[in-house]
């Protein structure tokens, strides 16, 4: 059996779907995090879901964008650890906007004239996870 000990202060991504976890950590970008220990759990049992993944972040947290996450998967769990104890569970939702986290793929584009241009997404439709982007209008919806 596995054990990875408790956090004494940081946050823990659970029930995030199976085979996600990287894409979440460099999206959150964890790997450029100096003064945090990260510990990243693949395929771990989850009666829930057959197969989960978790991450725990021990450290600082002020940088966890939320937004991300709740593009990512809005189904993770994210609890906040302090003093060795969950103090808080914090339910992601999907954002409203998001930026630079997907590229738009449309060639005329001005992001894709003007490079330092951020890329902004709203969420066009809720239901079918459709997002657009807001210069201009392509769609990208999201393949799980």
């Amino acid at each position: 059996m596995l054990n990875i000990s408790g956090l004494q202060e940081g946050v823990v991504l659970d029930h995030i779907q199976a085979g996600k976890s990287l894409d979440i950590y460099y999206h959150l970008g964890l790997d450029r995090l100096t003064d945090c220990q990260v510990a990243i759990i693949k395929n771990a049992r989850s009666n829930k879901m057959g197969r989960k993944d978790i991450i725990k972040v021990e450290g600082p947290i002020d940088n966890i964008d939320l937004d991300v996450l709740g593009y990512i998967d809005h189904n993770i769990t994210v609890n906040v650890i302090r003093d060795n104890k969950i103090t808080e569970k914090k339910a992601l939702k999907l954002p409203k906007k998001i930026t630079n986290v997907i590229r738009c793929k449309n060639p005329r584009c001005i992001t894709s004239i003007e490079q330092e241009l951020p890329h902004i997404f709203y969420l066009a439709d809720e239901k079918t996870e459709t997002y657009r982007c807001m210069y201009c209008e392509e769609k990208y919806g999201k393949s799980k």
